[in-house]
């Protein structure tokens, strides 16, 4: 298990800051694209299944998550992959950058045009 977090934090440090922000905004996006799917769900399955894909696909496509790189990067480097802390904390930095503007900046502010109009008034 080490040698893999290994293999996977090494491969996210061997970016650098857009390649990082893209990633993490793409990745964000999907993560409150199923969190708004499970709002709409009525039961457990469908909230499962409504989260299910959106997930699935930021993790297939190697997409960036800050929270999930806070657990890589560490377990790697008691695993003992050769990563600098620096270079950690600078993926961290771009890709909770990017985590934000993804979320916020995407998905959130797609929702509140689509529910409240550009003005801010409801429909």
């Amino acid at each position: 298990m080490g040698q893999t977090a290994a293999s996977v934090a090494t491969a996210k440090a061997a970016g650098s800051a857009l390649p990082w922000l893209v990633k993490g905004a793409l990745c964000n996006a999907l993560v409150c694209l199923a969190v708004w799917l499970s709002f709409s769900a009525r039961d457990t399955t469908g909230k499962v299944l409504a989260i299910l894909w959106p997930i699935s696909t930021f993790v297939l496509l190697g997409l960036e998550h800050s929270i999930a790189n806070m657990f890589f990067f560490p377990l790697a480097m008691l695993a003992g992959a050769d990563i600098p802390v620096a270079v950690a904390l600078n993926n961290l930095f771009w890709v909770t950058l990017g985590n934000l503007l993804g979320g916020a900046g995407g998905v959130a502010l797609a929702y509140r045009y689509a529910y409240l109009g550009a003005k801010g008034d409801p429909r």
